[in-house]
């Protein structure tokens, strides 16, 4: 019965000791710890750097211009070659008994030239005595100029079944390297049809995809430069030759070619090169790193240090373009303003902060022995 009691009386005074503690609590405001920068307006240079491939400016499938059996191949992929080198061989049995057809047509019709020829010599000379009538004669003329007429087309004929025996040996059009090989002894192919590829060692260039936002940028770069991932050392001069009027549909990226100038000793196809463009602004930008940045749905923004309250704001930016680690901005900031730029992710609009900076430094501990030598002073 005492234990109920003792335990009646507790339960208030619980609740009061409680409810004493809550009234006490007060509610810390959080000031967070960042770092800031000082903004200034400067003439920059517009920086954007993209990956790409090396890859030879003009290659050409090569295929025989008749078809026909391929005896051999005499080129394997990677080889270097020469302009005029054959490539591979038909077998030239049927184009032979047709270059041979031609030649006996010709043959023939050389004879009935020759038999009109001296027909209408005669005939010309029976006309002057006038022995026929002018109307054989022209009929004579006719058969003349008939067999002289056929001879040429014969002829003509003997001339293309000569090019077509010629035509049984693939050669290459230029310098160049084989890169690809794709019919072997042994196969049948048509008029056209690819046996090798060959690209040309004379020019190289580097193949890039350049999203949409910059294209322009990289349109209007006034300096290009290439390096390669194998030898980032070595920076080459180069030049936009040509850029695809239409996005990938895939990569949604515009193709871009950039032409080597003095490309180095090393550059071989199928390496990664860097291309570099730049282009200095025609009005002074305002520079802030990329860590200073903020994505708030489709706009960006970045928070400015009031330095008297010590609370931050969001505005507002529009980005100009990259350079390297920074990004440029043309609209939005003043110069002058303080930008936060190392904790911006965990700010809210007019939170206060402390610059990492400012931290104010903890004192120094007490020697160890500093009582003992106290004591000893004593």
């Amino acid at each position: 019965m005492n234990r109920a009691v003792v335990s009646v009386c507790l339960v208030p005074l619980i609740a009061l000791l409680i409810a004493g503690c809550a009234k006490e609590q007060q509610v810390v405001e959080v000031v967070r710890p960042v770092r800031t920068l000082t903004v200034a307006a400067e003439r920059a240079d517009l920086l954007a750097e993209f990956s790409g491939e090396v890859r030879p400016r003009y290659e050409s499938r090569l295929g025989f211009r008749v078809g026909g059996k391929i005896l051999r191949r005499l080129v394997d992929v990677g080889a270097q070659v020469k302009k005029g080198q054959v490539l591979a061989q038909l077998d030239p049995q049927d184009l032979k008994l047709a270059e041979a057809a031609a030649r006996s047509n010709v043959t023939a019709a050389v004879s009935q030239y020759e038999l009109a020829k001296a027909d209408l010599a005669r005939y010309r000379d029976l006309r002057a005595k006038n022995f026929i009538s002018q109307a054989e004669l022209d009929r004579r003329q006719a058969a003349h100029d008939s067999a002289l007429a056929q001879l040429n087309a014969v002829r003509a004929q003997l001339g293309i079944q000569d090019n077509q025996a010629e035509y049984a040996a693939l050669r290459a059009d230029a310098d160049g390297v084989i890169t690809a090989v794709e019919a072997e002894a042994g196969q049948v192919v048509t008029s056209g049809q690819t046996v090798v590829r060959l690209a040309q060692t004379a020019e190289k260039e580097i193949a890039i995809g350049v999203p949409e936002d910059q294209v322009e940028a990289v349109r209007a770069a006034k300096r290009v430069e290439v390096s390669l991932w194998a030898a980032p050392g070595r920076v080459s001069n180069g030049r936009i030759r040509e850029t695809a009027p239409a996005a990938d549909p895939a990569t949604r990226t515009y193709a871009v070619r950039v032409a080597v100038a003095d490309p180095p000793a090393g550059m071989r196809w199928g390496m990664t090169a860097n291309v570099r463009f730049s282009a200095q602004t025609p009005v002074p930008l305002i520079r802030v790193p990329l860590s200073a940045l903020l994505k708030t749905g489709e706009h960006t923004m970045v928070w400015v240090l009031d330095p008297a309250s010590s609370t931050v704001r969001s505005v507002p930016v529009t980005i100009a373009g990259p350079n390297g680690n920074d990004a440029l901005l043309s609209n939005g900031l003043a110069p002058g303003q303080v930008v936060v730029t190392a904790g911006a992710h965990l700010l809210q609009p007019g939170q206060k902060v402390r610059l990492l900076s400012d931290e104010p430094s903890r004192p120094a501990a007490a020697p160890a022995t500093a009582p003992a030598a106290a004591k000893a002073g004593s």
